[in-house]
């Protein structure tokens, strides 16, 4: 039994760089990417049963009876981080599809991966499990009004649609997760814990082959046009993060500020792919595209940054 979990506790040492390969191997071998499309949603409820069989449910509740902190993450996630972006691309005069594709960016819930992402880089998991849900609870009520508001574009979400999608992407990997931890019992779960992180980390890199699907072919269509957006894209990612990170330290401490920073920047283009009209602009499409390449990359490149933090002693 030891020797089947040492690949997946590999996975979970080498979880950064694993990620990393994952994006990039989608864009470099076509085919790959094009065999594992119709095995991202599969992925995605497999990666949230195993993200939920890590999470400490204590903490969690501990989180619930703190609702002004959770309200005040939302609120900032999901109303403050649009209009601070809009105000941005306005004042920088970021106008066309590029700039509304920002702008819609920064009203998505948070990542489905963000647990995992937080447990990858010594972060609180358990934080951002509760405002990635709620997150992705809240954005189907708020992100069309600011999205319409802002830019006069319609986000098209059918809450009834969406709501199917939450209890198949949220519900049920819940049940499941419960029923494991049932039948394995705490001390099993934590010897196999560490090879669960790495097994998180192998779907999450399985859901990056299949999302780069056609991306290569845009590549080399229009090759200035995507170094262009995927610039956009990294500083989108990491300007939330650092601003939020800043602006939640004085008040949540600087763990909670790192990991709220972590769930601002890696937003759920996956979502608004799958609910956005045929009408809708392709290169706004292709910008919730390229915001993958500094979401995968993010553990890669921040971990360090997160280590040293710690190494000084902050807080």
């Amino acid at each position: 039994m030891r020797n089947l979990l040492l690949p997946f506790e590999w996975s979970a040492r080498h979880g950064g760089a694993l990620l990393g390969f994952g994006v990039f191997a989608g864009v470099i071998f076509p085919p790959l990417a094009s065999a594992t499309r119709d095995l991202v949603s599969p992925g995605v409820f497999c990666l949230m049963t195993l993200v939920l069989l890590r999470v400490d449910f204590v903490q969690v509740i501990a989180y619930l009876r703190r609702p002004l902190m959770v309200a005040g993450l939302l609120v900032w996630l999901l109303l403050a981080c649009p209009l601070i972006v809009f105000a941005i691309t306005r004042l920088l005069g970021l106008d066309g599809p590029l700039g509304a594709a920002v702008v819609i960016m920064a009203t998505g819930c948070a990542a489905t991966s963000s647990p995992a992402f937080a447990r990858l880089v010594g972060l609180d998991g358990e934080i951002a499990l509760v405002v990635s849900v709620l997150s992705t609870l809240l954005v189907p009520f708020i992100a069309p009004p600011l999205a319409l508001g802002l830019l006069g574009i319609d986000l098209a979400i059918s809450l009834s649609a969406l709501m199917t999608r939450l209890a198949l992407v949220v519900g049920l990997p819940l049940v499941l997760s419960l029923i494991i931890r049932r039948l394995a019992g705490p001390d099993r779960l934590a010897r196999t814990g560490r090879a669960v992180d790495g097994a998180v980390v192998l779907l999450v890199v399985l859901y990056g082959f299949g999302v780069m699907e056609g991306m290569q072919a845009k590549i080399l269509a229009e090759p200035l046009w995507v170094a262009g957006g995927l610039a956009l894209a990294f500083a989108g990612n990491f300007g939330l993060n650092l601003l939020t990170a800043l602006a939640m330290r004085p008040v949540a401490g600087t763990r909670v500020a790192l990991s709220a920073g972590l769930l601002s920047g890696n937003r759920n283009m996956a979502l608004y792919i799958a609910v956005l009209p045929a009408a809708t602009d392709p290169s706004i499409l292709l910008f919730f595209a390229l915001c993958q390449f500094p979401l995968f990359l993010s553990p890669f490149l921040l971990k360090p940054v997160y280590e040293a933090l710690r190494a000084r002693g902050v807080r």
